[in-house]
């Protein structure tokens, strides 16, 4: 009997001692949540009830693969290794990731996108809705940045007059 007692007493101490499991709750948000195509997103969000070093983030929508794909790369399906990640604060359990949709790999559509946060690879814990409006610059007038010009026109220069100097 006194065994028992002593035993019931320890196990008692012992899980007084183990914290509480909180739940898992993680969130996200979009800022604008109506943008262009080509234009940044801010997403943003926490997550508590876990310690974590990042969260992952992959996105569903208009012609792309129903598992999701990367945030950098649409041609990508999530999952075995490739995700976005955002980093978490871990003093606040805060993440923040800036999408720049002018300079990802695949073609987004005019559409409504779901971007997805989650904890480990495998879940499906918080989302976000973004809707994409055709981009404001046509597909045909790319805008050329100065610099890449002007060193495309002193290559072809160069190019040319070592061309010419072979002819001769």
């Amino acid at each position: 009997m006194r065994k028992a007692l002593l035993l019931a007493v320890a196990a008692c101490i012992l899980f007084g001692m183990m914290p509480l499991v909180s739940a898992v709750s993680m969130e996200i948000n979009a800022t604008p949540s109506v943008v262009h195509i080509g234009d940044t997103v801010m997403l943003r969000g926490s997550v508590s009830g876990l310690t974590t070093i990042a969260v992952y983030l992959f996105v569903n929508g208009p012609e792309l693969d129903n598992r999701g794909v990367t945030l950098e790369n649409l041609n990508y399906p999530a999952g075995r290794g490739l995700f976005t990640t955002a980093p978490v604060n871990l003093n606040d359990g805060t993440w923040e990731y800036e999408w720049d949709t002018s300079v990802i790999l695949g073609t987004l559509q005019p559409g409504t996108y779901t971007v997805h946060v989650v904890s480990t690879p495998v879940d499906r814990l918080a989302q976000t809705e973004i809707e994409f409006l055709p981009s404001e610059t046509p597909a045909n007038e790319v805008p050329l940045d100065p610099m890449v010009t002007l060193a495309a026109l002193i290559t072809l220069s160069c190019a040319g007059t070592v061309l010419m100097r072979r002819l001769k």
